[in-house]
Parts: structure tokens; C-alpha cells; sequence
């Protein structure tokens, strides 16, 4: 026998075509030798027996005239099953020997294929392990051979799967194993050392062959073959979903050694990022660029197919760690493909609107599932908790904590996408059955409260078990804690010191995916435990907030938010999901009191360093961020968040009674209030609010200082305004502190630009409300400001609105133009020219009261300054007389007698139809209406209140022109004015006398 050093190059096997004799003898013996492992390996070095035994197979890839005989596929079978042998026994140990075998191997199973005949399957089955076991047993080295192996091997699987057959059930799940052990080589290649052509070529290959399509038609068939009842396909279904993971593993990491991969906070404090220029920002997010068209096509197929559904089901159910590790990897990223995707896995509707609650994660879901595993795995390492979770006893999985790592960050996606599509309740994932809610929460509780109780470092799959729950919990959008959900949780999160020492900055050992502080390229380290620390502080109440004040928490998330290293390794792990939570949890942190809002957010250092978030490089960063709270919906989530922070002081003064209160709208009050800790503190501690309005000057210098008015404008041009509610919002209650208002103009608040995107007819109805709020207020302010207004270019947006659907709109027109009338004539001419005067004078008709209040005031101011718009507002004098008759409110009356007054204010020429239309007999009704009240002390408030002092100056002015002075001499109601001289009121008293004396004037 010749024998062959295992590094030698294999010379091959000679020629022996007509060595072998009748009934197949030398097989025979060679087959009994192969047995035992000594024989195995003596004809492992035999280059002659090698022959012998490769010879039957050698034949069908010849064409031999006298293939397919039963004779051949005897001694074909027999020749498998001595290589078999010799490969269990590990016999064949050269590169160029294995090569050699493979090819031959692959040869022949092409051959077979091509018969497509039940009674052959038996042998590709056993030629398709053969290789499989060669592949695996080959050591590290990838050879120029293995990518004409890869493509042989894609073209028979391609056959195989096409047949759709369940008689292939064998030779299907053999194939596709090939498949798997040659794509898991080359992840492992690519992890292990730089890239070589190789493998570049195999994950070229990849996408060009179409092999995520043909591995989608794999899991396809298998499961349409599960729903019917048979399990005969379940293992190539396993072996497909590992497949799909190696190749999407493959070319992330490809993607991650071309690009940078790091998290938005990383690149932002990283020193070497700034070396960058802005429109690299994306490159620094493109983990998953190179897998997105194989998760694209996986994704969609799994959408829509119920198929391929119940094929990943059935991998996690099996609970074999590589397919269940590996479906589970699958989903989390189908999840970031597409939002559909979490509501399947949760078994929601397809046609459920998101604002509807219902029971999610019922039995046989993904969700379930998923639970269950984790249930598992903690049964696994002898710490089972009650979960009340179906488990598998018969399995067992070596490596449970990744197990528990990848489920949890599943469980934390697939929450984190509900959340984003706008579903806010932790039912869609729990269920509404209180058992498992507590069972399910425990679980998570359980993964990470073990190790606590070990003191042990904080390991991946702790964090992970902390980022699922609190993702879960942050479904609760609720502050209050009567939620049943925050009950349960509440005495599940970790203590103050467990999250004090999770939040130190401090080296951390890297994870088993060389990761430091990432969980994965998309969830990081402390993420869950920042979330769960929100949780405590929200739901925890002002003792929970003292208390973790009081540990120092405020400093530890400023600290963690400034990290800058000049490294790589990112020692923070917050990715932008992380982030939105830190800021959130410092918010909550000011309902603690004066002395943590100084140390927050009067300090110029702090305010610069939140405001960082809001650059153009971190909101670009996020906003091409693949991952949770990343793309358009994670720039306004972290952009509401800070405005939330920003917000906080005002917020809590606005809503202290007895307070000077901010004067932007309600409507922007009531939204920067929900949700809010500003909008409740002032209920529970109203000298922390004084404290806070003590600080306002100091903290708007703060603003200024930081230039924080143009940072808020600049967030506009990242964010759809269909986003933007709580940003304008924001700008609102700043216009209304002068020093803010100035600031915000000089960067460009009313830019003409700007404008007609805030008065835009599509934008949401808050944006709309609070971009004329803005105007309102800025002329409300001072008439300095009417100039920039006039710039603006705002009047034809206030004519259409005057005219909206929506009566707030209407209303808050009317009070914008009345404000810009307000201080001087400027806008008089403009509005002649615009024509709006007779659309203001049918809004006193308007069947909404606070728009009829507004329009009234408008007229008022129109007429006050000179008599210019006289003639126009002629028509307005029986409407509002038609008011002060009517059962308004006083305000509105009060509003009306004022224009009144106005109108005769300025020049005598429109008396006469203020007789003739009945507008001076009104305001003498209405103080006979009213007189009773003023004569009695008793209701000095009540008068106060009143439009009586309003009507009785509005007379007081019309007795400057005779024609009215004689009208309320022969007026019945005259003897109720000379009565109201005895008013206990001395302003009524005073009126009253004015008018006596000037009516008794010629």
C-alpha cells in the first residue's frame, strides 16, 4: 500500500476501470475493513483501494453504457457506505484528497439527480452527507477548489428544491445542510481574517444565483408539508433557516469591515469621527447594507406566505439550538425590514388599527414561542422560575445565555416596532391574561436578577433580558402607575445600587460577538437598563425619584451622554434607543426639585451637551440608523424627547395656579403636557415651581448662550412637520419670553419659506394652531416685530384660514390679525388690499364662540388706530350690535362693545348707522342687563367680570358725537345710567357720570 503524508498533494487515483471483477469481492472486503476505525484509515491512505471504492460512482459520472443498472446502484450504495466509514473514522486528512473525493462525490450525485427516480433518492441523500461530513471535517483552509464545490453544489440544491417532492424530504435536508456547513465556513473566514477572493466570490455568488429565493422555496415547501401533517421536511426547514442566517451573517460582516460600525453616540464623542465629513454619516450606519436584498426577499416572503410562517415556527419549536439560534436571528432582522412583521409575530390582525387594543402573543405565536425558550433555558441551568410557559423537556441547549441573548433582543425589537408604528400597549406582546403577564415579565426578570444575585460582571445576556423588558414596558405609554402592567413590573426592576453600578462608565469585556458595549450592531449594553431605570422614575412616584436622585443618578446619565474616547471600543453602549430613554429618564429626574434642576439644566455645560443631540450630524447619523429608533421616526423621538427636557421649566409653570403663566397656546401647552413629569409636578410640590420661575432668567440666558432657538429651528429641516407638533410647539412657548422671541426671529422664525411650510393647508392641525400662535404672539408682543411679520408674507395663508374647516383655526386667524392691529395702523392697507376685513366681519356670525370672541376683537383693533377701514368695517355695526343682544360670553360682548367704541373713535361718519342699526340701543340694553348687579356691593366681583365697564366707556365715546348724544337723552334706558352713578363700583360711578355730563351737552 502506498501510503500519504496528510499535507501532501493528492496525485490521483489510478485508473482502474476494468480492476473490478464480477459480484464486487474487493468492495466487500474493503466495506468489512472500513468498520473499524484502524481499517478505515489504512484504506484512507490507499490510493489504490480509494480507486476501488470511488470506481461504481466514477461510472455514472462517465455515462457509462452500462449505468443504472440495480447491479450499479448495489455497488454505488456500497461504495457510499465505505466512505462513510473511512469519513467517520476521520481517515482522510489531505486537502488535495479531500478536494479529490468531493469532486468525484458531487460528479455522481449530478448523475443520480438527472434521473429523477424515486427508487435512486437513497443515494444523493447518502452522497450529500458524505460531503457534508467532508466539508465539515476539511479544518480551516478554504481553497481555490471550494467555489467550483459552492457553485456544483448550488445548482444540484437548486434541482432538489425545484422538484418539490415529499419522497426528496432526505435528499432536500442533506443538500441544503451542504449548503450551511460551506456558508457558516465562510462566515467563520470572513471573522477569522482579512477578506480573500474566495470568499468574496461565494457571497457574489450568493446574490447573483438567487440563493435566498431558492432557500425561501425551501422553507416554503417544508412548510406547506408541516400544515399537512407530515414532519418528513421539518429538518431541511431547519437547515434552510440556518443557511439564510450564514448568509446574512456573511455579509454583515463584510459590510462591518468596509464600513465603520458604531452607534450614533459613539460617532458623535468620538474624536476620530470629526475627521469625517458630514455626508459620511451614513457609511457609519450601513451595517446590514449588503444583506438588505436577502432580507428583503426573506422578508417579503414571509409576509406572504403562511408557509414559510409555520416552517420558522416549527425551528423554534424544535428547540435544536443552531436553527432555533438561527430563526430567531432571521427575525429580528425581518423585523427592522418591515413593521408588519412584529404585528405577525405577536399574531395581531393584519386590518387592526394601531390605536386598537387586543390580545397579542397568544398560545402559538411567535411571541409565545419565544417566551417559552426563555423559559427553557432557565429550566436548563437549574433556576426555573415559574412561567407558566409550555416547555420541550427532551431538548437540551449547550450554550443557554446565547440562546437568551438573541431571544430577548427579538422580544426588545419586535416591542421597539410596535412602539414605533404607534401601538402602545404591552398587551399586543403579554396577552390580557394576568397569569401570563406576570409569567412572561418574570422571565425577563429572572435572566438578569440571578446574576445579580451572583454579583457577577453585567454580561450580554443580562442586558439583553433588561433591554426585552423594558421595550416591553415602554408599550405603556401611561404615567400613572395604575396600569396593571407597571404592578406587575414595578417590583421587578433591578435596585438603585444594581442600576448605579450598571450605569458607571468602566472597561467591559467584550461579548461573544466582539462587540464591547453592543449587544448587536443595532442594541446596546446599557440600553435596557437605562430603559428600566425610566420605568422606575415614571412609575416609581416622587419618593422613587428622591431616592434615586439622591444616588446620583442625574450625573451618572450626563456622564454617560459625554463620554469621549478616541478609541474604537465604544465603552457606553447606547444606541439611539438608549439615548431617547437617557434623556427621558433625566426629565423625570426635575420632578426631584429646585436643587436637581440646577444641577440639570442651569448649567451651560449640561444644556450644550443635551443640545449636541440635536446637531445636524447626530440627527443625520440617526436618521440614516437602520436599526429601532432609527430613520425619520427615531429623529423625532429623540428630538421630542429633549424638547420634553427643554420644556420642563415651563411646563411647570404654566401649570401652577397663582403663577405667571406662559401665554403660548393651549394648545401647545397641552401638548408639551402630555406625557410630561413638568405637567404634574406642580400638584405635588409647588415651591419647586417657584424655584423654578426664580431660575427662568437665568435658565433663558442659559437657552441663549447655547443658542438653543436656532438649534430648535434647525431641527425643522430634518423632520417632516407631520412630526413636528411638539417642536412648533415648543418654538410657541419661547416666542412668548421676549429675549427668546428675538433670538428666534434673528435666526429666521418667520422666514417666508418657513412660514408656508407651517401654514401649509396639509400640515397637522397642532402645527398649523401653534404657527399661529407664533404670529399672534410675536404681535401681541410689540409692534417692532410687525415688520418681520410684514416679511413673512403671511396675510394671504390668514385669509384661508379665516374660512378653515376647523374652528380653532378660525379662531386663532382672528386673534393673530387682531394682535397685528393691535399697537398701530402698519397693517391697515394690507388688509384692504387682501380683502380680509369682510371675511373677519362674517366671522362675528361664526356658529363657534371663540371665534366670534376673536373676530370681535379684530374689528376692534382695526378701527382703533384711525378711521382708514371705516367704510370697510361699516357692515360689521349690526353684528355686533346682534351680539351684545345675544346670549354670548361677556368676554365676546365685552370685545363687541369695544369695536364699537372704536368705530366712533376716530370720526363721526359712522354714527349714523350705529343708531340706525341699532348698536347704541344694544349697549343700553346691556347696562340696564347689568345695572342691578353694579348697584350691589355684594357682587363687586361679578362686575369686575362683567362687559358693562367696557359698554359703559363705549357710551362714554359716542357722546363725543351729537347725533349719539341726542339718541341717549330721548332714550327709555337713560334714567338706568343716572342710577349707576350711585354704583359702589367707582369706575362704573365715574362712567357713569362722564356720560350724564357730556349727553346733557347740545
Amino acid at each position: 500500500m502506498g501510503n500519504y503524508s496528510p499535507n501532501d498533494d493528492f496525485p490521483g487515483f489510478t485508473n482502474t476501470i476494468d480492476v473490478l471483477p464480477s459480484g464486487c469481492q474487493p468492495l466487500d472486503r474493503l466495506e468489512n475493513n472500513s468498520r473499524t476505525v484502524k481499517g478505515a484509515k489504512l484504506i484512507g491512505q490507499d490510493n489504490e483501494a480509494l480507486s476501488l471504492v470511488l470506481l461504481p460512482l466514477k461510472n455514472w459520472s462517465n455515462g457509462s453504457e452500462n449505468s443504472y443498472r440495480d447491479q450499479d446502484i448495489l455497488s454505488s450504495d456500497q461504495s457510499l457506505r465505505i466512505l462513510s466509514n473511512i469519513v467517520s473514522a476521520g481517515a482522510i486528512q489531505s486537502s488535495g484528497l479531500l478536494d479529490e473525493i468531493i469532486t468525484e462525490l458531487l460528479g455522481f450525485t449530478a448523475s443520480v439527480l438527472t434521473l429523477k427516480s424515486s427508487d435512486s433518492n437513497d443515494l444523493p441523500a447518502k452522497s450529500f452527507s458524505i460531503i457534508k461530513k467532508l466539508l465539515d471535517n476539511s479544518g480551516s483552509g478554504i481553497g481555490s477548489s471550494y467555489f467550483r464545490h459552492w457553485t456544483a453544489l448550488t445548482e444540484m440544491f437548486s434541482q432538489v428544491v425545484g422538484q418539490n417532492a415529499e419522497s426528496l424530504g432526505r435528499v432536500l435536508y442533506e443538500s441544503c445542510a451542504c449548503i450551511t456547513i460551506m456558508l457558516s465556513r465562510v462566515a467563520l473566514g470572513l471573522k477569522a481574517s482579512l477578506v480573500n477572493e474566495t470568499l468574496k466570490q461565494i457571497v457574489d455568488h450568493c446574490d447573483s444565483f438567487g440563493l435566498a429565493d431558492l432557500l425561501c422555496l425551501c422553507l416554503s415547501n417544508s412548510g406547506s408539508s408541516l400544515i399537512s401533517g407530515s414532519s418528513n421536511l421539518l429538518r431541511a426547514a431547519c437547515e434552510a433557516c440556518k443557511a439564510i442566517w450564514s448568509l446574512i451573517d456573511s455579509m454583515e460582516i463584510l459590510s462591518v469591515k468596509e464600513n465603520i460600525c458604531l452607534f450614533p453616540l459613539k460617532s458623535l464623542r468620538s474624536n476620530a469621527f470629526h475627521q469625517f465629513d458630514n455626508n459620511d454619516c451614513e457609511r457609519s450606519s450601513l451595517v446590514g447594507a449588503e444583506s438588505t436584498k436577502v432580507v428583503d426577499v426573506l422578508t417579503r416572503s414571509f409576509l406572504r406566505s403562511k408557509d414559510i410562517q409555520v416552517a420558522i415556527y416549527y425551528c423554534l419549536h424544535q428547540r435544536f439550538e443552531g436553527p432555533l439560534s438561527a430563526a430567531i436571528q432571521i427575525l429580528v432582522r425581518c423585523c427592522f425590514h418591515s413593521g408588519t412583521v412584529p404585528s405577525i409575530l405577536c399574531g395581531l390582525p393584519s386590518s387592526l388599527p394601531v390605536t386598537t387594543i387586543v390580545s397579542g402573543g397568544g398560545d402559538g405565536t411567535v411571541t409565545s414561542e419565544v417566551f417559552s425558550i426563555l423559559s427553557f433555558c432557565a429550566s436548563s441551568s437549574n433556576r426555573e422560575p415559574q412561567t407558566g410557559e409550555a416547555t420541550n423537556p427532551k431538548c437540551k441547549i449547550s450554550n443557554p445565555s446565547s440562546i437568551v441573548l438573541h431571544s430577548c433582543l427579538l422580544l426588545a425589537t419586535v416591542a421597539q416596532c410596535l412602539k414605533s408604528s404607534g401601538r402602545n400597549s404591552a398587551l399586543f406582546m403579554l396577552t390580557t391574561n394576568p397569569k401570563k403577564q406576570l409569567s412572561r415579565l418574570s422571565v425577563l426578570a429572572h435572566h438578569f436578577s440571578s446574576e445579580e444575585r451572583t454579583k457577577s460582571s453585567f454580561k450580554p445576556h443580562c442586558a439583553s433580558a433588561m433591554l426585552a423588558l423594558a421595550s416591553i414596558l415602554s408599550l405603556e405609554s401611561s404615567i400613572s402607575t395604575e396600569s396593571s402592567i407597571s404592578e406587575i413590573a414595578m417590583p421587578l426592576i433591578p435596585r438603585t445600587a444594581t442600576v448605579c453600578d450598571h450605569l458607571k462608565i468602566q472597561p467591559i469585556e467584550e461579548n461573544e460577538a466582539g462587540l464591547n458595549c453592543m449587544l448587536s450592531y443595532w442594541h446596546g449594553l446599557r440600553d435596557g437598563c437605562v430603559g428600566l431605570l425610566e420605568c422606575r422614575l415614571k412609575w416609581g412616584g416622587p419618593l422613587a425619584v428622591q431616592q434615586l436622585c439622591a444616588s446620583g443618578i442625574p450625573q451618572l446619565l450626563i456622564n454617560m451622554l459625554a463620554v469621549e474616547v478616541e478609541s474604537e471600543k465604544d465603552l457606553v453602549g447606547l444606541s439611539p434607543v438608549g439615548v431617547v430613554w437617557t434623556i427621558s429618564s433625566i426629565c423625570h429626574c426635575l420632578s426631584a426639585g429646585a436643587l436637581v434642576f440646577r444641577h440639570i439644566l442651569v448649567k451651560s455645560e449640561h444644556i450644550r451637551l443635551i443640545c449636541d443631540l440635536l446637531s445636524d450630524i447626530y440627527l443625520k447619523l440617526v436618521r440614516s440608523w437602520r436599526g429601532p429608533f432609527g430613520g425619520k421616526d427615531g429623529v423625532r423621538d429623540i428630538v421630542n424627547a429633549i424638547i420634553d427636557l427643554l420644556a420642563f421649566p415651563f411646563v411647570a409653570i404654566q401649570n401652577v395656579p397663582g403663577l405667571p403663566s406662559a401665554t403660548a397656546s393651549v394648545n401647545s401647552g397641552f401638548l408639551l403636557n402630555v406625557g410630561s413629569p413638568g405637567g404634574r409636578i406642580c400638584m405635588e410640590d409647588i415651591e419647586t415651581v417657584r424655584a423654578f420661575e426664580t431660575n427662568t432668567k437665568i435658565y433663558i440666558q442659559i437657552l441663549l448662550e447655547v443658542g438653543v432657538p436656532g438649534i430648535i429651528l434647525r431641527c425643522l429641516e430634518h423632520m417632516e412637520l407631520k412630526y413636528c407638533s411638539k417642536l412648533i410647539a415648543f418654538i410657541a412657548k419661547m416666542t412668548c419670553h421676549r429675549p427668546l422671541a428675538v433670538e428666534l426671529l434673528r435666526k429666521g422664525l418667520l422666514d417666508p419659506f418657513r412660514m408656508r411650510r407651517l401654514l401649509d393647508s396639509s400640515n397637522p392641525r397642532e402645527v398649523t394652531l401653534d404657527a399661529l400662535m407664533i404670529v399672534s404672539d410675536l404681535a401681541r408682543m410689540d409692534k417692532i416685530f410687525y415688520e418681520n411679520i410684514s416679511r413673512a408674507d403671511l396675510l394671504e395663508p390668514l385669509k384661508e384660514f379665516l374660512t378653515h374647516e376647523d374652528p380653532n383655526v378660525r379662531a386663532k386667524a382672528c386673534s393673530a390679525l387682531g394682535n397685528m392691529c393691535r399697537h398701530s395702523s402698519y397693517f391697515y392697507s394690507s388688509l384692504a388690499t387682501h380683502r380680509i376685513i369682510s371675511l373677519l366681519i362674517d366671522r362675528c356670525a361664526d356658529p363657534d364662540k371663540r371665534t366670534r370672541k376673536f373676530a370681535c376683537f379684530a374689528i376692534g383693533n382695526a378701527a382703533y388706530h384711525n378711521d382708514v377701514l371705516y367704510e370697510d368695517l361699516r357692515r360689521s355695526i349690526p353684528q355686533l350690535a346682534n351680539l351684545l343682544l345675544s346670549s354670548e360670553e361677556d368676554k365676546t360682548k365685552a370685545n363687541a362693545a369695544g369695536a364699537l367704541s372704536n368705530l366712533v373713535r376716530n370720526s363721526k361718519k359712522l354714527c349714523e348707522d350705529i343708531i340706525s342699526k341699532g348698536a347704541l340701543q344694544a349697549l343700553l340694553k346691556l347696562v340696564a342687563d347689568y345695572s342691578m348687579v353694579a348697584l350691589n356691593p355684594s357682587k363687586r366681583d361679578a362686575v369686575s367680570e362683567s362687559p358693562l365697564k367696557i359698554a359703559l366707556f363705549s357710551l362714554a365715546k359716542m357722546c363725543t358725537h351729537p347725533p349719539c348724544r341726542q339718541y341717549l337723552r330721548s332714550s327709555e334706558l337713560f334714567p338706568v345710567l343716572a342710577r349707576l352713578r350711585q354704583s359702589p363700583e367707582s369706575t362704573i360711578a365715574n362712567y357713569a357720570n362722564v356720560i350724564i355730563s357730556k349727553a346733557s351737552e347740545p
